[in-house]
């Protein structure tokens, strides 16, 4: 062996699984945007087995609270990525992390946090208040939001980006999606579930037979947590 080692990052990790015969869709989480590189965004364009889907957690929409999370970004380096990704990967579900009533947070930073939510369009959202943690630079800071007020601005987050979920899926019925079979369906007698994807659990009929294949399922209804569909061909691949 050479002495020589090439340096991998996740972007060619997966140019790489992408070539492995068997492996018919890539998903993966980074865990913060200053490691969504530009080879990433790239490969978004380039791997058709990359799923339409990626998360990305931004914490607060606020510049002043980033500052205090030391997050190492602005809202507007944040907001050029999505679009940036968008542009290549038009109609990509994206979702993300949020913080809600970070110390000192004001309306006016919440505000700031509501605006970079329909700026991104998130379509989903793991959203928390915020509570102190030991050994964080933050449990040094004042915690000076009441209880009432971050679960007030939580229940506005969340009733915002149900919206815009709501409408991402409006836009998925009538169209045929390749639906990766996962197990049984909770409910109904014979169904099975996947994901789409953009990530999306879809519920029609169908053989357990076909969990770990890819199928095409077309839309027929949008529900709060689902979709519904009926397959129109089987395997893939």
């Amino acid at each position: 062996m050479g002495s020589t080692a090439e340096f991998c990052d996740l972007a060619l990790l997966i140019h790489y699984a992408a070539k492995i015969p068997g492996v018919e869709r890539i998903r993966y989480t980074t865990s913060h945007p200053a490691e969504f590189t530009d080879a990433l965004i790239n490969a978004f364009a380039e791997e058709e087995k990359l799923a339409n889907f990626l998360h990305l957690p931004v914490q607060s929409g606020s510049d002043r609270v980033l500052g205090m999370m030391k997050r190492g970004y602005t809202r507007a380096q944040y907001l050029e990525k999505i679009r940036r990704v968008k542009a290549i990967r038009p109609g990509i579900s994206v979702s993300t992390d949020i913080i809600i009533g970070f110390p000192s947070e004001s309306d006016e930073d919440f505000m700031h946090t509501m605006n970079a939510v329909a700026e991104a369009g998130f379509d989903g959202a793991f959203s928390f208040v915020y509570s102190v943690r030991p050994g964080t630079p933050a449990a040094n800071l004042k915690d000076n939001i009441t209880k009432e007020v971050k679960e007030q601005r939580l229940a506005i987050l969340q009733a915002r980006v149900r919206k815009i979920d709501d409408q991402y899926k409006a836009t998925m019925v009538g169209t045929v999606q390749q639906v990766l079979v996962e197990k049984a369906a909770k409910k109904g007698v014979g169904q099975i579930t996947g994901r789409t994807s953009s990530n999306r659990w879809v519920n029609f009929d169908g053989e357990l037979g076909l969990v770990g294949q890819i199928v095409d399922v077309l839309i027929t209804e949008a529900q709060p947590n689902s979709l519904r569909g009926r397959m129109v061909a089987t395997q893939h691949g």
